[in-house]
This record gives structure tokens, C-alpha cells and sequence, in this order.
């Protein structure tokens, strides 16, 4: 029922920016601009986690780009799909096509935008599933510039997680690690040289696309990398040193995963 009234308010109901408060738009261009009016930027967490592949992010994730997201995500703002997911397809073409140099490595198939699975009770209490409702905008903006493209939602989490959001970075690694798997019949898809790229509306620690790359590695899958449409400003300020297993895998680049 909640479902469906978020999707009859997005299409009758006048709308404000969620950027800026501007009037009768669901996002202005203003705003819209400082969502994916710059190229997609590559975005390391601070500290890295083992087996995380290269992330692209859209816009750093603060002021109007913040407020979107939060609204899309929280109080169902279905209509900031589209520009949410014209965001997301310019950090996912990057990471499908730059990061890995997958052109030469005989990839034939399609991108295969992989969503980050959200808790059963979450898309519950939300009546939807932002990220999937985003990676298909995603979809339909790569098509529409010619990129082959289909969305994979093949993850599932196989247990109970806590909230990420009180944790820090060590907590919230051991809250998803291990918590992720590839739906039975999965890998078919990128046995048939599909381009996996993993996407979620943001990253603040990477542990999540980390444990999602890991899933998709048990099962054969090679990532070539991640797309977020937003990162934590001190993302984007400066590679931090990496270190170990998190510095070997970066200077292979996303096919270390």
C-alpha cells in the first residue's frame, strides 16, 4: 500500500527542489548540476578495505546532492530517480570501461550494474528499494547513450545485518562480512561476458561494496569495479597510502577482486 502511494504522490503531487527548496522542480538545474555536472572522480575510503575494487562517485556527498539523496531514499521522492541514476551511469560507464581496461580483456557482454542489497526490513519500511529504483534509472541512461546495459540485482544478504550507519569502519566491516551471496543462477550472467560493475547510492566506508565484490568473486565473477553517486567529501581530496592486501589490490587494479 505504501508502495503505491509513493507512486502516485510522485506523479500528481507539485513538487519542490530536494536540493535547494526552489519551487515546482523536482531537482533544478542548479542542483542538477552539482550532481553530475563534472566527470565522475575515482574515491578511496580512508582506510581502504581489503578487496575493495576501484570506486567512481558522481559528487561528493553533502549540501543539495545529500538532501536528494535523502529524500529519494527516505521520504520517497520516486521522481529523483532519473537524475539520481543520470549520476550513477557516468560513475558506472567510468568504472565498467576505465577502470579495468575491460575493452581489451575481451569483454563482450554488457554493463551489469549489480546492485548492493538493502535489508528486507528496510525496503519494507520504505515501501521501495532506492538503489535498485536508482540502478535502473542508471540502465536507461546508458542505453539511451548507446552503452549496452542491464540491471543484475543477483545479490541477496544471506543474514541479519545491523544498522551501518552507528558504526565505524572496523564495525562495519565485521557487520557485512560473510552476509552476502549471488542468487542461485547468478553467475550466469557474466559467464556470458557481461561487465559487473557493483552500485549503491553511497559509500562512506566501502564495506559494503567490498563484501559485495567479495560475493560475486566466490562465484567467479571478475568486477570491474564500482559506481556510487556519492562519496564522503574526504574521498575525493587525495588518495590515502595504502597499505598490505588493500595496496596490492589497487595497483592490479578492479581485477584483483
Amino acid at each position: 500500500m505504501r508502495r503505491w502511494w509513493l507512486e502516485m504522490a510522485g506523479l500528481v503531487l507539485p513538487a519542490d527542489c530536494a536540493g535547494c527548496g526552489r519551487a515546482r522542480t523536482v531537482l533544478c538545474g542548479a542542483c542538477r548540476a552539482r550532481l553530475y555536472g563534472h566527470a565522475p572522480c575515482r574515491v578511496l575510503p580512508e582506510p581502504v578495505p581489503a578487496g575493495l575494487p576501484w570506486v567512481y562517485a558522481a559528487a561528493p556527498y553533502g549540501g543539495c546532492v545529500r538532501s536528494a539523496l535523502l529524500a529519494h531514499k527516505e521520504r520517497g521522492a520516486l521522481g529523483l530517480a532519473e537524475p539520481l541514476g543520470a549520476a550513477l551511469a557516468g560513475a558506472a560507464g567510468r568504472a565498467g570501461a576505465g577502470g579495468a581496461g575491460y575493452a581489451s580483456r575481451g569483454a563482450r557482454g554488457p554493463f551489469l550494474l549489480v546492485p548492493v542489497p538493502s535489508a528486507r526490513r528496510a525496503v519494507a519500511g520504505r515501501g521501495h528499494d532506492p538503489v535498485l529504483r536508482i540502478a535502473r534509472a542508471a540502465t536507461r541512461a546508458l542505453r539511451g547513450g548507446g552503452v549496452p546495459a542491464r540491471v543484475a540485482p543477483v545479490l541477496r544478504l544471506r543474514r541479519a545485518v545491523a544498522d551501518q550507519s552507528g558504526l565505524d569502519a572496523r564495525g562495519r566491516l565485521a557487520n557485512v562480512a560473510g552476509a552476502m551471496g549471488v542468487v542461485r543462477g547468478g553467475e550466469r550472467l557474466w559467464r556470458d561476458g557481461g561487465v559487473v560493475v557493483l552500485v549503491d547510492d553511497l559509500m562512506t566506508t566501502g564495506a559494503s561494496l567490498a563484501e559485495a565484490a567479495r560475493a560475486v568473486g566466490a562465484v567467479g565473477g571478475r568486477v570491474a569495479g564500482a559506481a556510487v553517486v556519492a562519496a564522503a567529501s574526504r574521498a575525493f581530496e587525495k588518495e590515502p597510502e595504502l597499505t598490505g592486501k588493500a595496496r596490492r589490490s589497487s595497483e592490479k587494479g578492479p581485477d584483483a577482486t
